[in-house]
């Protein structure tokens, strides 16, 4: 007679140390489980409840500056600086693990400091600003910081304009640069004067933005309600949209180079394709008022926008409204914002001289995480995201607490 026995080996069963988890065999027939829906159910609820008991966005406020915050932009070889521009003519560079200032030019203009960028390249610690009093001037922390000698900040190059400039940016590769006024001027870093001069229609041009992926095509938007698309190879226009109302920002998406977002005076952000102008991919309403600023993450999958609302909005790019608001009592009108390079954290300028720094998931645990813990917050995400639709659920994890003046507007 032959007889069959289970075998198990003691390795797969005993614990390496005292604190390891004490391993059982488990049976998962769902014949033996007939409660497991109603468990997941609830394990989905009580994940919902604590996402949002957790909830804590506003991380620090950055104060320095004593007018409002009207430009910012990051460093994409250095994670920890930030670059803003006041309305008193002051520029600040910001370290964010000490959330302090690490430089500072006191008069870098006279008047509003309207776009900040940095420039590729060798040295990382260059970048462009642009004012009203309708000078380019390039800075360096380090030449800087080598010829002051404890003195103000001297620019290491200055380009002079005609006309009262309203953004900047740079090329990714090639050393141009190109500015917003009452026309879009193409930059040669090498030369004094613009090398094309490019305009369709717009009294004064609210922003322009270059491609880093598709490097020959910047985008612009001005006050006749246009969003202009040109191509720096033959300093041509490509295409011409006009919108109902004007555009404020333009972001163009990382991760998919003929994507790019707006920010509108009608309260709504739109994502085109570039090669489909006639319209919008995505419309995302929210803002009760007009977004005055808008970026891309660096993944491409959500965007971060500021309105003259007082709040800050995080969405992702394919649903049609945000998925959550951030908004503090002392915060004003929020004029630009930028989402970190790892992802993590977003930043925000309002005229109230504050910059502030959020999380951008806002009950994400801050640090390392062990295995177990990863696991833990893995699981707890996919049950949210197969229960999301289910009532009870989908009420906890869409509720927010609005300020009164937004949720009578909307």
């Amino acid at each position: 007679m032959k007889v069959k026995a289970l075998s198990r080996s003691t390795a797969d069963y005993t614990r390496e140390t005292k604190s390891d988890i004490q391993r059982l065999p488990r049976n998962v027939d769902p014949a033996l489980h007939p409660l497991e829906r109603a468990r997941e159910y609830k394990r989905a609820l009580n994940a919902a409840k604590l996402e949002r008991m957790f909830a804590k966005p506003f991380l620090a406020s950055l104060t320095g500056h004593v007018d409002g915050v009207y430009s910012m932009a990051k460093n994409p070889w250095d994670l920890d600086l930030v670059t803003t521009g006041s309305g008193d003519g002051e520029i600040r560079m910001w370290s964010l693990v000490s959330q302090t200032t690490a430089w500072r030019i006191p008069s870098a203009h006279r008047g509003v400091v309207k776009g900040v960028c940095n420039v590729p390249g060798g040295e990382t610690d260059r970048f462009l600003s642009v004012g009203v009093d309708k000078m380019v001037k390039v800075w360096s922390r380090s030449e800087s910081a080598r010829a002051a000698g404890g003195a103000a900040p001297e620019p290491a190059a200055t380009y002079s304009g005609k006309h009262a400039f309203s953004g900047v940016d740079h090329h990714r590769s090639r050393p141009l640069f190109a500015t917003s006024s009452s026309l879009v001027e193409v930059w040669d870093v090498n030369r004094s004067e613009p090398i094309a001069n490019l305009t369709w229609g717009a009294d004064t041009t609210n922003t322009v933005r270059m491609n880093q992926t598709e490097v020959n095509v910047l985008a612009s938007c001005g006050t006749d309600r246009s969003i202009i698309l040109y191509d720096l190879r033959t300093s041509s226009p490509l295409a011409k949209l006009v919108m109902t109302l004007s555009t404020n920002a333009i972001a163009w998406n990382p991760m998919e180079a003929f994507m790019f977002a707006t920010a509108n005076e009608d309260h709504n952000v739109y994502t085109f394709d570039m090669r489909r102008m006639d319209h919008a991919v995505n419309v995302l309403r929210d803002h009760v008022s007009a977004v005055m600023d808008v970026d891309y993450s660096p993944t491409g999958a959500e965007l971060v926008s500021g309105g003259y609302d007082r709040s800050v909005r995080l969405w992702d790019i394919k649903r049609g409204h945000s998925r959550d608001i951030y908004h503090t009592k002392r915060m004003q009108r929020v004029f630009c914002v930028r989402y970190t390079l790892d992802n993590k954290y977003v930043l925000s300028g309002s005229d109230d001289s504050s910059v502030r720094l959020w999380r951008a998931r806002a009950s994400e645990r801050l640090g390392a995480k062990s295995n177990r813990e990863r696991a833990a917050v893995e699981y707890a995400e996919k049950l949210k995201d197969r229960y999301k639709y289910l009532p009870e659920v989908h009420r906890v994890l869409r509720q927010r607490n609005a300020p009164k003046a937004i949720k009578s507007a909307a």
